[in-house]
């Protein structure tokens, strides 16, 4: 990786302006390039970019390799005129809305689509075969079975019987098909993003969720890879244990994976999963490195984490093979929570940057790895991530740190929010440390209304939207001149 100073921005796509339900890769993403650039900001984090299930978590999507059709740009659609927005009926709700215009756009490019397009079409089908006609065959079922999960379908189908999955193919078709130029116009929309990005010297720095949903694809299709019975049923589930953010720990409810079995089959899964990862993203994230070391099995009848227990895994064979496939691989380790001996000289065997957040810095404890002067060039410093409260809000906590050192560590000129807000800026600008986040909230001054996510809490969450008229140019006039001040 280029470990050259420089400082970015956390925002989902989901997160960009617009009229719909939520933010989409269109003209907000590019006018958001543009806005990063304008401010000397050369890194654009996001969260995973995956097919998302009812409750919109991006860390719970349907595949690991398909985009969500929510990102999808209907400005995009209609530029092309594959979509006249005038002619869509009248519909209940903005995902419905956005479902119908896919569909018109669709139906339009398969009649009217010329040559060069279809060329194009066929060229995705034949790069992606890994992954896409699987997927579509997996989204096409759940619309059959009114979107249960597959592990409750018709027997058949749920076991992958070969006859049955031949005929839901004939059947099904005509959906396969759209899902698949559904994902070919995704991913055509997001190489342009990356393209434009690019000419801007913006590097996209995605995440890479360790676990997968029960309830997707690669699981369904790939359950060799993992830990669950014939019938699908899991007996034990993902998490970690009681931490800073939940006295209980945390039960994500995710499958864990089959080692044994990943690691006789040379990790195949993995090198798949980081290739497409890789088409996506210029840097990625492993979200929860610290399962790359051991993973905390939970029982799946235990209602928290609390009783689990680690689990050894292979991580050191798995990041071999990975380097040997893909040599210049671009990875930063989430390494938060509790992190042990071996998994620090695993992150440090292969050189990986890891993390740092101020907002965990100031316990009192002046060997508090988070603080500035403990920082080393390879940390990626954040003020806080999307799972914490955004930091006017984590200010006005008075257990989540210790104020009186916060003052005396950040020779604060005063006691105001936006004074200690700055005071943050300037720790996390001026660390060693080569790549600097902040998340959009924390630009914006904005209080614990904008929390994206809540971990452990059910509702709610993922569903914070910025506006245009929230960006005050003085404050970011002030933000550039510390990015140059401390040479980002």
């Amino acid at each position: 990786m280029d470990k050259s100073r420089c400082a970015g921005v956390l925002l989902h796509p989901t997160s960009l302006p617009g009229p719909l339900n939520n933010g989409d890769i269109g003209h907000e993403a590019y006018r958001f390039i543009e806005f990063l650039y304008a401010n000397g900001l050369k890194v654009w984090q996001m969260l995973p970019l995956g097919p998302t299930h009812e409750d919109n978590s991006p860390y719970q999507c349907l595949s690991a390799h398909a985009g969500n059709p929510e990102l999808i740009s209907l400005d995009w659609l209609a530029d092309r005129e594959w979509l006249a927005l005038d002619k869509i009926k009248s519909v209940k709700t903005d995902q419905n809305y956005r479902a119908e215009c896919l569909r018109q756009a669709i139906h339009t490019f398969q009649k009217e689509a010329g040559d060069e397009w279809r060329t194009r079409l066929s060229k995705f089908k034949i790069k992606h075969s890994y992954w896409l006609e699987e997927y579509a065959l997996f989204v096409a079922l759940k619309n059959k079975f009114q979107m249960l999960p597959w592990y409750l379908w018709p027997v058949p189908f749920c076991q992958r019987f070969p006859d049955a999955l031949k005929m839901a193919a004939d059947e099904l078709s005509e959906e396969i098909d759209r899902v698949i130029i559904e994902q070919f116009i995704f991913f055509t929309q997001w190489q342009e993003i990356r393209s434009y990005a690019d000419r801007f010297g913006i590097k996209i720095f995605g995440d890479m969720p360790i676990f997968v949903a029960h309830d997707s694809v690669d699981v369904w299709a790939h359950r060799s890879n993992f830990k669950i019975d014939a019938d699908g049923n899991m007996t034990s589930v993902a998490g970690v244990p009681p931490d800073a953010f939940s006295d209980t720990g945390q039960k994500w409810g995710n499958p864990l994976y089959d080692w044994d079995y990943m690691q006789q089959d040379g990790f195949r899964w993995w090198v798949n999963r980081v290739t497409t990862q890789i088409e996506l993203y210029d840097w990625i994230r492993i979200d929860h490195f610290r399962g790359l070391d051991a993973c905390w099995e939970i029982p799946i009848n235990d209602e928290t984490a609390e009783n689990g227990q680690w689990r050894d895994v292979p991580g050191e064979a798995l990041l071999s093979v990975l380097y040997e496939t893909f040599h210049n691989l671009p990875i930063i380790a989430e390494d938060l929570g509790v992190i042990t001996e071996r998994v620090i000289k695993l992150k440090n065997s292969f050189r990986l940057p890891g993390m740092k957040v101020l907002q965990f810095a100031f316990d009192g404890n002046t060997h508090n790895p988070h603080l500035p002067h403990q920082h080393k060039q390879d940390d990626v410093i954040y003020t806080g991530t999307h799972d914490n409260d955004t930091t006017a809000g984590w200010l006005k906590d008075e257990k989540s740190f210790s104020r009186k050192y916060f003052m005396v560590y950040s020779g604060c000129c005063n006691d105001s929010d936006a004074e200690k807000i700055r005071s943050m800026w300037r720790m996390a600008l001026s660390s060693v440390s080569f790549l600097c986040m902040f998340p959009m909230q924390d630009l914006l001054l904005l209080d614990s209304a904008a929390r994206m996510n809540t971990p452990g809490s059910i509702g709610g969450n993922w569903s914070w939207r910025f506006n245009w008229q929230q960006v005050r140019p003085e404050v970011l006039k002030e933000l550039a001149k510390l990015i140059t001040v401390y040479q980002r």
